[in-house]
């Protein structure tokens, strides 16, 4: 702020991206932003502008007094060219996960979705893994995209997501294939459950980078789950991803150690150790520029 005792700042929180203000002297946090993802921010005395995105639109720009918070929307883009379009409905859940923790997630339903039936799903794995779907709008994996195409979607914010406290996200480290596996299968019962439209019996996983490898995991641990697996840029093999990646400090980080000293954790959620178990039809796309 102007007069340095507040600072600003975003962070996820609990499946939004938000915005915050962090009161120097004391380390109070208030938040100024309520649901969706804020991508942009700037404070000039009391006036705020923030570019917020949520899961059924591209951002726009809103404005507030900084000392009584009531967001007014300042643009509209694309409201022409999307005037006949229609985006699915979603919805945030939640459920008890690994270890009964809470776990977060989200479905959407098909752009025409119709009372009383139920639809195929499009069940979409983030990458990271320390990371989040949340409430946004993406340029790569969109799930309207897939709502679009006629299919209920269904992403799960497993451990190791951000926004859920520091002891979530890090839970995942040396844990890859077991947790968030674990997480996956409740969040996609969990959604079946409570929405009587996704048909979980007749799925397709989908996953990019932490969300390729565990297409490749879910191969081998989970083979009776999904009628077909799309894998991009996931990872196949955990030793061969140790000795070609240029970024060795994220994999000794989440393995405990390098591969030559401690193999074994390295190995323990190794997917190449359980091909023998795969059956389900994966399209496999690669293009060697995940970093």
């Amino acid at each position: 702020s102007e007069d340095g005792k507040t600072l600003y700042t975003s962070a996820f929180d609990l499946g939004q991206l938000r915005l915050f203000a962090i009161d120097v002297n004391s380390g109070a946090v208030s938040a100024l932003s309520d649901k969706g993802s804020v991508a942009g921010y700037d404070v000039r005395g009391k006036t705020a502008v923030i570019a917020k995105a949520d899961l059924g639109s591209g951002a726009q720009l809103y404005s507030t007094d900084i000392s009584k918070i009531t967001w007014k929307q300042l643009t509209d883009v694309n409201k022409q060219a999307l005037a006949d379009v229609r985006f699915g409905e979603y919805e945030q859940f939640s459920y008890a996960g690994a270890k009964g923790e809470k776990v977060y997630g989200y479905v959407m339903k098909p752009w025409n979705a119709q009372a009383g039936k139920k639809y195929p799903v499009a069940f979409i794995v983030h990458g990271g893994p320390q990371s989040s779907f949340a409430n946004n709008w993406s340029y790569r994996w969109n799930p309207q995209t897939y709502a679009g195409a006629g299919y209920a979607v269904v992403f799960i914010d497993f451990h190791g997501s951000l926004g859920y406290g520091q002891g979530f996200t890090d839970s995942i480290s040396q844990d890859w294939g077991g947790k968030p596996l674990v997480d996956l299968k409740l969040g996609m019962a969990a959604a079946a459950k409570q929405f009587s439209w996704v048909d979980s019996k007749n799925a397709c996983a989908l996953g990019a980078s932490y969300g390729g490898y565990m297409m490749n995991w879910i191969a081998g641990n989970w083979n009776d789950g999904f009628k077909c697996i799309v894998n991009h840029a996931g990872v196949f093999d955990t030793r061969a991803m140790y000795y070609s990646t240029e970024e060795l400090w994220f994999n000794e980080w989440e393995n405990g150690g390098t591969y030559y000293d401690v193999p074994a954790k390295h190995e323990k959620f190794n997917p190449v150790s359980h091909v023998k178990n795969w059956k389900t039809p994966m399209l496999v796309t690669q293009g060697e520029m995940d970093f």
